[in-house]
């Protein structure tokens, strides 16, 4: 829903097959593409989705996705296959597999997008939690340079680096740590890069975007306990404002 939010046309989603008939139903605008699994995990879905990837303009992988093992086989497939120039955001278990594919994922040439907080940071660049929060600028100038991506850091600041440029971030509030919300980000940021946007610009736009709903929200609602699915409708009225 963020992706037609920001302005997706069309929106698939590829996910394990049990799940397909109850998301046909929750979201009728989207596509769904059924999946093998195994325990809960996609398995040998690699091929179909990089035949699917070929017909779309950008590609998310890892929300709701819990095992990194599975991800790492989806990512071993697919990024020998991917366009080198098709943006790919990587998320939750996607990031946590991303430390395998360092090569494959700087020959993409500054097509990816990664958007970790700090533990999975910490995955990603080999370190420890602690190292990472004491010096957050680090380790994403560190990340940036190791995978060739545009890295975005969420937290209180949320920090953004693409090559030799660093933006930060600090609005939006506490109550954007809440179940969902950066799936949210992801599915607004791969809307925007799938529209034409620079992974750069499209990050920090996505970030601009799901600070600002939350900002709002905050001020409506309370600055705790309003819902990720509930930052969605403001979305298109931010972008008309812009």
């Amino acid at each position: 829903e963020a992706a037609f939010r920001a302005g997706a046309g069309k929106v698939t989603i590829a996910t394990i097959a049990s799940l397909a008939v109850p998301l046909g139903l929750a979201m009728p605008e989207c596509g769904i593409v059924p999946l093998a699994e195994a325990d809960g995990q996609i398995v040998d879905g690699a091929e179909r989705v990089a035949d699917l990837a070929g017909h779309h303009d950008a590609v998310v992988i890892g929300p709701a996705m819990d095992d990194a093992d599975a991800a790492d086989a989806l990512l071993t497939t697919l990024l020998p296959i991917l366009s080198p120039a098709q943006p790919l955001l990587l998320d939750a278990a996607a990031l946590r597999a991303a430390a395998r594919h360092g090569a494959a994922l700087c020959a993409r040439d500054g097509a990816t997008i990664l958007t970790p907080h700090e533990g999975e940071m910490a995955s990603l660049i080999g370190e420890h939690r602690d190292q990472v929060t004491a010096d957050r600028h680090r380790a994403v100038e560190i990340a940036a340079n190791r995978f060739g991506a545009t890295v975005m850091m969420k937290g209180q600041t949320s920090l953004l680096r693409h090559g030799y440029v660093q933006l930060a971030y600090a609005g939006g509030g506490i109550g954007l740590a809440t179940g969902g919300s950066g799936d949210v980000l992801a599915g607004l940021v791969g809307a925007l890069a799938a529209r034409g946007m620079e992974p750069l610009h499209a990050t920090a736009w996505g970030i601009w975007l799901h600070g600002e709903a939350g900002r709002r929200l905050a001020e409506t609602v309370g600055p705790l306990g309003y819902l990720a699915r509930e930052l969605l409708p403001l979305i298109p009225g931010l972008m008309r404002g812009v």
